[in-house]
């Protein structure tokens, strides 16, 4: 595999009423995990389509796996596993005749359907018409279908609907899994708290456009957004007198919010060790995703205004 199973160049999609992708350029490493963000109507699902080569770019290029999937044949689809938001099956079908059908469809190994009915954890319910699944069992079965003949790369559209906490940490658990065996996987979501700590990249996209592209720690640096401390202390009016009026956010009735500016970060920590006869404990909270996402759409917003 190359260095990126996915290479968008300048890509505009317009349709007759809108142009739903203006330029956008980007490369999804091979192996990595990537969060694709943005409100409804970013571009997300465009991006996706154009992925499985279901629509055209009106210009510019898309490369999946070395080819461009709007033209290639179906060895690059079966290499290519695709959860969408809202999955449907043939009713009247059991879970494993569903996942049979549709391994014929894409010219694969009926032989892994039971294996995968187990990994999703619906070998129990396999015999079962998929008119009596609840909607997380319809998840689980579309995750299995995802993941018919070993694909290289999986396009996972909010994967996570309907799931409870337990699965939800199972998902992950097996989609760590396969990262580690070299699969590419790009998530959409909207969960952003689920994805910080699982995604080794982040796309965001606003308005059609990319607004941001990086890791957790390099979109912290583009950002430059405050970190914020809460200090513990014995003597919340003592320790107020000797910060800086502007650096406190809230105060509580034994602790103080503090945003401060990440080269500022060191120096005040350092300051208040020298005050340990007021200051009990710190705690350090560095911006999330969802602080991120966050920025990086406003900024967008402001620009497009202009």
């Amino acid at each position: 595999m190359g260095e990126f199973s996915c290479i968008v160049d300048n890509v505009v999609k317009e349709y007759p009423r809108h142009r739903a992708l203006a330029g956008v350029t980007l490369a999804v490493p091979a192996g990595a995990c990537v969060a694709l963000l943005g409100h409804n109507g970013a571009g997300k699902t465009t991006l996706l389509k154009l992925l499985l080569g279901l629509t055209r770019p009106s210009s510019g290029s898309v490369r999946v796996l070395e080819r461009d999937p709007a033209s290639a044949d179906s060895s690059l689809r079966q290499q290519i596993g695709f959860l969408p938001e809202s999955v449907s099956f043939y009713d009247e079908m059991s879970g494993e005749d569903t996942l049979c059908y549709l391994a014929r469809l894409k010219r694969v190994d009926r032989r892994q359907c039971a294996l995968l009915l187990e990994q999703v954890g619906l070998s129990a319910a396999a015999n079962r018409r998929v008119k009596t699944y609840s909607k997380g069992m319809r998840q689980r079965l579309g995750l299995a279908q995802a993941l018919l003949g070993k694909p290289r790369l999986l396009l996972l559209d909010e994967p996570t609907t309907g799931l409870d906490p337990i699965l939800r940490q199972e998902f992950y658990r097996m989609i760590l899994a396969l990262r580690g065996e070299g699969v590419t996987i790009l998530l959409s979501s909207h969960l952003l708290t689920e994805l910080e700590a699982r995604t080794d990249l982040a796309i965001i996209l606003r308005q059609g456009r990319l607004a941001a592209l990086g890791s957790l720690e390099q979109l912290r640096e583009q950002a430059k957004l405050p970190v914020l401390l809460r200090v513990t202390t014995s003597d919340v009016q003592e320790l107020s007198t000797r910060l800086s009026g502007s650096l406190i956010v809230q105060r509580e009735e034994q602790a103080l919010q503090l945003a401060v500016a990440v080269e500022d970060k060191m120096p005040l920590l350092r300051y208040l060790l020298s005050l340990a006869d007021w200051v009990s404990d710190v705690e350090i909270q560095l911006p999330t995703l969802d602080d991120l996402y966050r920025h990086f759409g406003h900024l967008q917003e402001e620009e497009g205004s202009q």
